[in-house]
């Protein structure tokens, strides 16, 4: 008669850890390079348009992403650098590498947000064109890309949260070049000295041992 028991096996405690970590780093990895590609393309693209009065003509005025803030773009970079220096450095490194991630995630969100509604950039192009310092823009408008922007920061900051909750079951970059290195590797032992041949003596002679076996 078989019994049944809700106790969980060993090996599946022991390997839950491992698992969450493998799960974890994979959302992290893929979370935070398409974060930053989205914020990147992002501060490329138009953000704002308008017009300005020019010689009694309307004259059409745009502004990029990096027109309007060059935050997110600089976070972006910031954010990919903690990716790949998380796995560089272990214990109280990783943490604060993991802490500057989630940041650089959410100083992107906040950036983006704050730009979306921004027309400074515009206003001071229309005094440029005008050649009035007083003029602003007509007709200001708005594209979706702030929000994208601020979708690929949100992408980096889960990342980031995801290094300070899993990050210590992750491996280590360095770990792979440490094997091997540290151990002194064993010194082969020397041949036996033939007598008959003068090179054997000699070479023993040089390792300062007795050619004689005495």
């Amino acid at each position: 008669m078989e019994y049944v028991t809700a106790v969980p096996h060993p090996s599946s405690e022991a390997g839950e850890p491992a698992r969450s970590g493998r799960r974890s780093l994979a959302v992290a990895l893929l979370f935070g390079a398409l974060g930053a590609a989205v914020a990147l393309l992002s501060t490329r693209q138009r953000w704002a348009a308008g017009t300005a009065t020019v010689a009694g003509g309307n004259f059409p005025l745009t502004a990029k992403g990096s027109d309007v803030t060059g935050v997110p773009a600089a976070l972006a970079i910031v954010g990919l650098a903690a990716l790949v220096a998380v796995f560089a450095v272990r214990k109280a490194g990783r943490f604060l590498v993991s802490g500057l991630l989630a940041l650089s995630g959410a100083g992107i969100v906040a950036a983006a947000l704050l730009g979306a509604a921004d027309g400074s950039v515009l206003d001071d192009k229309a005094a440029e064109a005008s050649g009035d310092t007083s003029a602003t823009v007509d007709a200001l408008s708005h594209t979706g890309w702030p929000y994208v922007a601020a979708a690929g920061g949100a992408l980096i900051l889960v990342a980031g949260l995801l290094a300070l909750r899993y990050g210590r079951l992750w491996p280590a970059m360095s770990g792979r070049y440490e094997r091997g290195t540290g151990a002194e590797r064993p010194r082969r032992a020397p041949k036996p000295v033939d007598p008959d041949r003068p090179e054997d003596i000699w070479k023993a002679l040089d390792r300062g041992e007795d050619p004689t076996g005495a």
